[in-house]
């Protein structure tokens, strides 16, 4: 068996003691963002799965929407993620 040779890691090692590897991560062609999908991606950008112009442009997102889900999950974690509890977390 091969494998094919890629600049990034396959896989890192979460805080928690998890391994989070590509297949974790969303598929490309996702449309419906829940909360977990958001999650795995701001996780593999912060331990360096996957870099953060590889996610935007592999998910179609734009800078300040990542950065939204960045920020949201470091002050309030993953619930601030939900798209029914965004009025509850977001600033006036």
């Amino acid at each position: 068996m091969y494998l094919k040779k890629v600049e990034r890691p396959r896989c890192v090692t979460l805080s928690n003691g998890q391994v989070m590897t590509q297949a974790d991560l969303p598929p490309e062609n996702t449309r419906r963002w829940v909360a977990s999908r958001k999650a795995a991606v701001v996780r593999g950008v912060a331990y360096g799965l996957i870099s953060q112009d590889d996610a935007l442009r592999r998910y179609g997102l734009s800078e300040e929407e990542f950065s939204e889900w960045v920020s949201a999950v470091s002050q309030y974690g993953i619930d601030a993620l939900k798209a029914t509890a965004i009025q509850k977390y977001r600033q006036p």
